[in-house]
């Protein structure tokens, strides 16, 4: 692209007044230059079964393309309606006991056959109304899809199917995979597979979660099949991922193998929501936007979805929808959308606020993103197209989070599942957000990576790879042993890529590696550390592994009386490269003398690691480095420009190697080399 794509999704069928004109004049004095419809409305483009009405989808259209702003059509089919419900009900999905209603959106199974057929239909007739218009520039998937836990008995075939196929019909490789000996689980004929609703075996319900995550990709490529018999060569196919939730988008997405279903798009997209006010640190804007970057190997995404007001906790401080907007960018965002230009008058949303409040008049808040529009018009094309080159990846995985969720790290006698407590995404951002502070960029990588790409990296970080193929922890031992910096932490290699828990040395296949070993692991209660890696105020924390090295370097061990003789904290050489491994969680001082160490031993680029402000870096596409100087602060900062000569690019005004200046409360600067 040669601009930032800057806008609002837009609904007009949710409107209570003639609105439209007037919107777009109020979309274009705040420089929006694009809008998302149609995603959410079903049931006002097909209000009964094969009677259809596009009125509102036609006129946004007429609006949007007289005012030169771009369109991104969704499809309309993550929100069933009632007609639908009501003469097919099987189309709602069902799990457990619970009874088919309707109600919820995203209640629906994805793979029933009439929700297909009925689903498919509508999206030919949209886009046979949309694609043809000059103003539609690309397609979004669905929304946030899901597999929504469904669990029908044709899905439960499906997957006894997919299970027949995967062990070649071989009873006894399933049996042996999944262990199903215990509690007299064993499975003598394919037609006595178990129901899975209620199963007790880790092993057998985190395979029919990965299953459902199949079915994700397979729903999503099914609709680009569709969209490619419409589109143009120049209109692209998105969705819209989401992540992790805990009041905010957080962690990767359980549900959702993200790189297989980017198979379905031609551009990532993804909607970020985070916390703002004080608690707004940048960090789950990066963590989402790397994720995003890395689905389609580094290149710019599309932020379909983030807040304008959102929450009353969200209201946003002056300045912070400016700094959040470029955090965005900084990241890769190539299109920063909201959702939504207008706050809603009832329903569920109602009170998640747009950029327009309840009165749809200016606020401060649609000013502030007008001054940042402005700025986009003027100086976008200098940050359209950036592209990130990191030295440091962060392997994800989510065979490693569905089989935590079985076995939780803080599993106890009294919740043996131990679903609760610490949890895989934990771990994740543990090492991220140590990242994040020290200014080091990453790109994210899943299971599948090839040893060619792992080469590229100086260093890679594993967090809690609990359960993995024995191919995955080989391709890491052969990273180290040609130069590469490992770092790993407690709960990996424990397990493979079905949840069953290896029966030879832990940690499997990393042993030399490492160069530990160890068959004991306890919870930390008043446990300290003690070495050169550890800081004298901060302990063992959630879970710690007894380690015994073999050929590593003790870093830090327990300072308890009883685990005093276990390493904590590892180094090893390997090879031609090193490999570090935390065998607890520990404070964040600890962990990020480990980490220095380790990316200093990596040849990593330090220079700002104690920067005082979050400093971002990116590729311009005609050379040269731009760099983002960004305060998550309510006090003001100083930074120092580490490039060569260059120009601040909202002012044009020279900054020279080594210059410091000033970052006001939330404040930011974008200088280009």
């Amino acid at each position: 692209m040669d601009r930032i794509l800057f806008g609002a999704a837009y609904y007009d069928e949710y409107m209570p007044e003639e609105r439209l004109q007037t919107d777009v004049a109020m979309m274009k004095k705040a420089g929006i230059n694009v809008v998302r419809i149609a995603e959410s409305t079903w049931a006002t483009c097909e209000p009964q079964e094969g009677v259809f009405d596009f009125s509102h989808v036609v006129r946004v259209l007429d609006a949007m393309e007289a005012a030169g702003i771009s369109v991104i059509v969704g499809t309309p089919t993550y929100a069933v309606p009632p007609w639908l419900a009501k003469k097919y009900p099987d189309v709602l999905k069902t799990w457990d006991d619970a009874p088919n209603r309707y109600g919820p959106r995203q209640n629906m199974d994805i793979t029933n056959p009439d929700y297909r057929r009925l689903a498919g239909r509508v999206i030919r007739r949209l886009l046979e109304v949309a694609a043809p218009r000059r103003c539609v520039i690309g397609f979004q998937l669905d929304n946030e899809t899901k597999p929504y836990g469904t669990a029908t008995p044709a899905v439960q075939a499906r997957f006894a199917a997919y299970l027949r196929e995967k062990f070649g019909g071989d009873l006894d490789a399933l049996n042996r995979a999944f262990g199903f000996d215990y509690w007299s689980g064993r499975v003598g004929a394919w037609e006595d597979l178990p129901d899975v609703r209620g199963t007790v075996n880790g092993s057998f319900g985190a395979e029919f979660e990965r299953f459902q995550r199949g079915l994700v990709t397979e729903f999503l490529c099914w609709q680009r099949a569709i969209v490619e018999e419409y589109r143009r060569p120049d209109q692209f196919i998105t969705h819209n991922f989401d992540y992790d939730w805990r009041g905010y988008s957080c962690g990767i997405q359980p549900l959702v193998d993200q790189r297989a279903a980017a198979a379905a798009v031609t551009v990532a997209g993804c909607d970020i929501y985070h916390p703002s006010q004080d608690a707004l640190t940048g960090l789950e804007i990066a963590f989402g936007g790397d994720v995003a970057r890395s689905l389609k190997d580094g290149a710019g995404y599309l932020v379909l979805e983030t807040q304008a007001q959102g929450f009353p906790s969200w209201t946003p401080y002056p300045g912070q929808l400016r700094l959040q907007a470029y955090s965005h960018i900084a990241a890769g965002a190539q299109c920063v959308e909201y959702w939504h230009w207008h706050s809603l008058h009832n329903a569920c949303e109602t009170y998640w606020k747009g950029v327009l409040s309840h009165d749809f008049g200016e606020n401060a808040a649609y000013r502030e993103l007008a001054a940042v529009g402005g700025e986009l018009a003027r100086v976008g094309g200098q940050l359209a197209g950036l592209q990130k080159h990191n030295e440091v990846a962060l392997l994800v995985s989510n065979t490693a989070l569905t089989a935590l969720q079985w076995y939780g790290i803080e599993a106890t006698s009294a919740d043996w599942h131990g679903a609760g407590g610490t949890q895989y995404n934990d771990v994740v951002l543990w090492l991220y957000r140590a990242l994040f502070a020290c200014n080091v960029e990453c790109d994210i990588l899943w299971p599948d990576v090839p040893a060619e790409t792992l080469a590229r990296y100086k260093a890679v970080l594993v967090p809690a790879l609990y359960a993995a193929p024995e191919d995955l922890l080989l391709r890491l031992d052969g990273y180290v042993r040609q130069g590469g910096v490992l770092l790993a932490t407690f709960k990996t290699a424990f397990a493979d890529e079905n949840a069953k828990v290896w029966h030879d040395t832990q940690p499997h296949a990393l042993t030399a590696c490492l160069g530990v070993r160890y068959d004991q692991f306890a919870f930390p209660h008043n446990v300290g550390l003690t070495g050169e890696a550890a800081c004298p105020d901060e302990g063992a924390e959630v879970f710690m592994e007894l380690l015994a090295p073999t050929t590593a370097q003790t870093l830090a061990r327990y300072d308890h009386p009883a685990w005093g003789g276990y390493a904590a904290i590892t180094e090893n050489r390997c090879g031609a490269g090193r490999a570090y491994y935390l065998g607890c969680m520990t404070g964040p001082k600890t962990l990020r003398a480990v980490l220095m160490r380790a990316l200093a031993a990596a040849g990593v680029d330090l220079a700002e690691a104690d920067a005082g402000v979050a400093v971002r870096r990116a590729a311009a596409p005609r050379g040269g480095t731009v760099r983002f100087y960004l305060n998550y602060s309510g006090e003001a900062r100083r930074a120092v420009y580490r490039g060569a000569a260059g120009r601040d690019v909202h002012t044009g005004a020279a900054v020279a190697p080594g210059e410091a200046f000033r970052l006001a409360p939330w404040g930011l600067r974008v200088v280009a080399e």
